[in-house]
């Protein structure tokens, strides 16, 4: 989910004059006023660190695309004043820690990111909370004026006739794969070693010899380890249950959790700091060492699985129910499900090769509709060794988007402009009955909407 602004419900392209602006030594100015709200060029400058930071492109000059869209957000926040709208601050803080979370991995540490913003963690965790309220108020007000937008097949048959060929989007080729898992066993004293390092790592950390986070910097073999094995603020269900049984039963920063083991392999916790039904946590997570006499013998056991499906002795549908590992797909007859966000396909069990497992994708992409791969070794998404194989079920050939083969798409699209048709008109309207003063150094651009300047 992206936190700049977004008010259009499909992004815009215009081209804007940069305005002359004064080469004074004002610290701060004002650049618009829309009603009794000011529009600082501070502001201005933030929103543009913020387009930066999320690597948005911006078609034109960022001093006249990004001074509209801070309008057009103050209109859509006085509606919010009007229609009641409220947000749950719970909402508001999951998003932030997840939106500093990925800054922080964005700039690589804390003190990068300070000095990108030029200003502390807390000053950007509370412009940053501000900006997330205000985007919420704003969704708010779309769902409520413009997101029950429903359009007939006929409507849809029309917009889509309506549009050139060549503006229609190329769809990549897209794969339904179905999946069987076997995982290799792991010798009991590969896992004792792991512990035994694990309650190492607690003696030292607890005589205070070593810091949780330098350890966790040094050895774990989590991807938070280059944050000091921080987690950022998060509630229970968006952790494995073990891990979140434990972290959340911890009431002392200075104590560090018993060994944990979940799908992901074995951990130490210590909690940070506790904020309701939040909490922000270290861990250093160690897998054991996967023999390779326990890879092959998976690959064996899955190369037999295959023999039976080619001799018709079994079929794949039975064999991932009821012979594969893989706990997220056996319930589905081994059909995987894109859960890729944003994506075209998400829900669906059509995949992209780029939105496929590396290890799968490598496989699939050579492969026909109705073909069976042979066994091979992946990485899966818990970060674990397995043995697989897979079966494409259906393979679609890139193309350019049609109504017989990508309704649902075009169906998008569709309600997509109607519902901007909706949005530009309210907007014409708000603007036309709103005061509006652009500061004259600010002027010279060719704006989205019109009337700003009365």
């Amino acid at each position: 989910m992206k936190y700049i602004l977004q008010i259009l419900f499909f992004s815009t392209a215009f081209i804007a004059v940069r305005p002359a602006l004064s080469q004074n030594n004002v610290i701060d100015e004002i650049v618009w006023v829309v009603g009794d709200e000011a529009i600082l060029k501070s502001e201005v400058e933030e929103y543009r660190k913020e387009i930066l930071m999320q690597n948005q492109r911006i078609e034109g000059d960022p001093y006249c695309f990004i001074p509209e869209q801070l309008a057009v957000r103050k209109l859509f926040l006085d509606q919010a004043k009007i229609d009641s709208i409220e947000v749950q601050e719970v909402n508001v803080n999951r998003q932030l820690e997840y939106l500093i979370n990925e800054y922080i991995a964005s700039t690589g540490s804390v003190e990068r990111l300070e000095e990108y913003y030029g200003k502390s963690i807390a000053g950007i965790r509370e412009d940053l909370r501000d900006q997330i309220r205000e985007q919420q108020l704003v969704e708010g007000v779309q769902q409520k004026h413009f997101g029950n937008v429903q359009l007939t097949p006929s409507e849809i048959r029309k917009y889509y006739n309506s549009l050139p060929q060549d503006s229609l989007p190329f769809i990549q080729t897209t794969l339904e794969v179905q999946i069987i898992t076997a995982e290799p066993k792991i010798p009991l004293e590969e896992i004792d070693k792991v512990k035994a390092r694990l309650r190492e790592y607690t003696d030292q950390i607890n005589s205070g010899e070593r810091e949780f986070s330098t350890l966790a910097l040094l050895h774990s073999e989590d991807p938070s380890a280059m944050k000091g094995g921080e987690l950022g603020f998060m509630n229970r269900s968006q952790l494995v249950p073990e891990f979140a049984n434990v972290a959340f039963a911890l009431s002392d920063p200075k104590k560090v959790s018993n060994v944990v083991e979940s799908e992901y392999g074995f951990h130490i916790i210590q909690l940070i700091e506790r904020r309701g039904d939040m909490g922000n946590f270290r861990h250093i997570l160690l897998k054991p060492r996967v023999p390779q006499e326990s890879l092959d013998t998976a690959l064996v056991r899955l190369d037999s699985i295959r023999s039976g499906i080619i001799g018709k002795k079994i079929t794949f549908d039975e064999a991932a129910t009821y012979l594969s590992a893989d706990k997220e797909t056996r319930n589905n007859k081994g059909i995987m499900v894109n859960n890729t966000p944003r994506s075209l396909n998400a829900g669906t069990p059509r995949f992209a090769l780029n939105e496929l497992n590396q290890d799968i994708a490598k496989i699939a992409g050579e492969m026909q509709e109705g073909e069976i791969s042979d066994p091979f070794i992946m990485l899966n998404d818990k970060g674990r060794q397995v043995a697989a194989m897979i079966r494409i079920t259906a393979r679609n050939e890139g193309h350019r988007a049609n109504i017989n083969n990508d309704y649902q798409i075009v169906k998008q699209m569709a309600e997509g402009a109607r519902k901007q048709k909706l949005v530009d008109e309210w907007l014409q309207k708000k603007i036309e009955q709103t005061y509006v003063r652009i500061d004259p150094a600010w002027q010279g651009c060719e704006l989205k909407y019109k009337g700003w300047l009365k």
